[in-house]
């Protein structure tokens, strides 16, 4: 017996247009992002194109306000150093002074403070008490979640 594939649904570019405004109200996305899914719906190349032009005209689609928001929420939810932000977005294709200027959203005294967090939750006690190997293992840690060694090793005092 042969297996049935569902039907992919066909969508006018109208009711792409309106899907996509949609999806872009939910949350902010960056233009790869939205391009993606357009092509994912099915529609070529000219389509999206237009589509994605007329996102950015009525302001669904703004790359600066999702580099802002990407890197603020990163930051502040999930911990993130600017390294990895700042791989992310170019994952996603955001152009590299949009990268930079969103960078620059983040306060150098939060910054440093919630690596210090950071340390202090992972360690539950004293740096200096820590073993070599408990110290690289630290250090691995903190480099994964994208702060730059010369912070780390001011921090940790290696």
């Amino acid at each position: 017996m042969e297996e049935q594939r569902p039907h992919k649904k066909i969508f006018t570019p109208h009711q792409v247009k309106l899907k996509a405004e949609a999806y872009c109200a939910y949350q902010e996305r960056s233009q790869q992002e939205v391009r993606d899914k357009l092509y994912e719906w099915g529609l070529h190349l000219e389509n999206v194109e237009q589509i994605i032009s007329e996102l950015i005209a009525t302001n669904f689609l703004n790359e600066e306000r999702f580099a802002n928001a990407f890197v603020l929420g990163k930051f502040r939810i999930k911990g993130w150093g600017k390294i990895k932000i700042q791989q992310h977005l170019k994952a996603k294709r955001v152009s590299p002074p949009l990268i930079k200027a969103a960078l620059q959203q983040i306060d150098l005294d939060d910054y440093e403070q919630k690596l210090t967090t950071i340390i202090e939750k992972k360690i539950n006690g004293d740096v200096q008490q820590l073993t070599i190997q408990d110290k690289a293992k630290l250090i691995r840690y903190l480099q994964s979640k994208g702060y730059e060694n010369a912070l780390i090793f001011e921090k940790i005092r290696v």
